[in-house]
């Protein structure tokens, strides 16, 4: 195997109780579908390998010296209810690299079979949502969105049954680490406050070598969640499935299944098959998120001496984080109009905005994008000429006193997006054999705020018959 990687694998290294140690399943005929060419140079993967040493690579079939493949363990609040044991059930930790910018981060593959943690499950993942994660998580990373990334995707040659019988894939991401809500959860459900410092000291050295303390550990998450939901609410952007086991300590996005951006604007708007009650609707998830910093605070409570005099700390930390998110929301909105700084007087512009585009049932980033470049190009989106005279007004009135606003909103405001319409025909031809979609649609949104004439077609809405209603998770 000529490919090698800086491997230095810290997490294989704690004690009994994180993880348990297992083979990728052999994949019976590897193919190469994608490989990130630059994301693999950052993390200093050595070797000039063949397509089909990179297919028996990236497949788990062979992998390169040094990796230590592992499933871990965690638990999670699934819709709500609790799961004192989920864990990797078709994923293995393959190791850690430290990259050529010294940050360390893990390479992780996802569908490469069954694991102790896979509860009845195959262990396998179809093509289709492989693909689905490659395009989107790429999509956020070059949207500026703290993501998990995607070094490769290889059809394995088997038959995955889910409604249908479908190709198999495997992909290798690639995150900062992959501890989630849900590892500190495992080890609170089971009263293992030994093992629960471990974890904390862990991912204190990892994420947080500032923090002295749990609650400070504890405020660090919420800080950085904050900052990613107000990310994911002003591209639009629905998660579709944000459990506990599904929020990192990081801060990056992670576990691509049934999300979706939104089109039509409508805050209550959910695309994800299993989320059947709107949990996780587009303006939920400024809801969501600090329920599930509840549950954080509520397991690292276990290291505290004295933890009932130190509920109520704890709370006023959760209980902090939705002033963070409002905070974090009006200043990104305000940044999509323009504003440099944006002010609390400022809230009523951006929704009144906002409420012009729901009436409408206008499209959230090509409404955005056509502000930014000819106020007179957003107006003819729009039926209701005299609310969107009124509302230019006030804008217009605001940005006087702004230096560089169409620039500022033109670097903020996507020209193209991973529309799901797009994405579901990529895959379509993905499972048919046909790459080119794929490819092109992949290259298109690594340039996000710049798009060519040619490739204008993927920056439009469904058209009728086009539309997608429900996305699915794969599993």
């Amino acid at each position: 195997m000529s490919i090698t990687f800086p491997f230095d694998n810290s997490f294989a290294a704690l004690p009994e109780g994180f993880f348990l140690r297992q083979e990728p399943r052999p994949a019976p005929a590897p193919e190469l579908l994608a490989f990130n060419t630059p994301l693999a140079a950052e993390l200093g993967m050595g070797g000039t390998p063949t397509e089909t040493e990179l297919a028996q690579c990236f497949s788990g079939n062979a992998l390169p010296e040094g990796a230590e493949p592992i499933a871990q363990a965690y638990a999670g609040h699934q819709f709500g209810g609790f799961s004192p044991q989920l864990g990797d059930g078709r994923a293995l930790l393959i190791g850690e690299v430290v990259d050529t910018q010294g940050q360390r981060r893990d390479l992780q593959l996802k569908g490469s079979g069954r694991t102790a943690f896979s509860r009845g499950g195959d262990g396998l993942a179809p093509m289709g949502p492989v693909l689905r994660e490659y395009i989107v998580s790429e999509a956020m990373a070059a949207l500026g969105v703290p993501t998990t990334r995607s070094l490769a995707a290889v059809a394995t040659g088997d038959t995955v049954h889910r409604e249908t019988a479908l190709p198999g894939a495997v992909l290798t991401r690639v995150a900062s680490s992959h501890l989630r809500v849900g590892h500190f959860e495992f080890f609170a459900g089971r009263r293992d406050g030994a093992r629960m410092r471990v974890l904390l000291d862990h991912a204190i050295a990892r994420h947080d070598p500032e923090a002295d303390s749990p609650l400070a550990f504890l405020k660090g998450v919420i800080a950085r969640q904050a900052e990613l939901v107000a990310q994911w609410l002003s591209l639009g952007f629905i998660h579709g499935v944000m459990n506990t086991d599904n929020t990192t300590i990081s801060g990056e996005t992670i576990d691509y299944g049934p999300c979706a951006f939104m089109e039509a604007y409508h805050p209550q708007t959910v695309f994800s098959s299993i989320d059947r009650q709107g949990r996780y609707a587009y303006d939920s998830q400024r809801h969501v998120l600090p329920w599930n910093m509840a549950q954080l605070a509520s397991a690292l409570l276990l290291l505290e001496e004295d933890a009932e005099a130190m509920v109520e700390t704890y709370t006023q930390a959760v209980h902090a984080m939705p002033a963070l998110i409002d905070a974090a929301t009006l200043r990104r909105f305000g940044q999509k109009l323009g504003l440099a700084d944006a002010r609390e007087a400022d809230r009523s512009l951006i929704e009144a905005w906002l409420a012009l585009l729901q009436n409408q049932g206008a499209d959230f980033t090509n409404s955005f994008r056509a502000l930014s470049l000819d106020v007179a190009l957003a107006e003819r989106l729009f039926d209701d000429g005299a609310g969107f005279a009124a509302w230019r007004r006030e804008w217009e009135a605001r940005i006087t006193s702004e230096s560089l606003p169409q620039e500022r909103m033109q670097a903020t405001n996507p020209a193209v997006i991973p529309r799901n319409h797009r994405v579901e025909e990529a895959l379509a031809a993905a499972q048919i054999g046909d790459m080119a979609p794929f490819h092109r649609l992949t290259q298109v949104l690594q340039t996000p705020f710049t798009l060519s004439g040619e490739n204008a077609d993927l920056a439009q809405p469904a058209a009728p018959g086009e539309e997608v209603e429900a996305t699915f998770c794969g599993t």
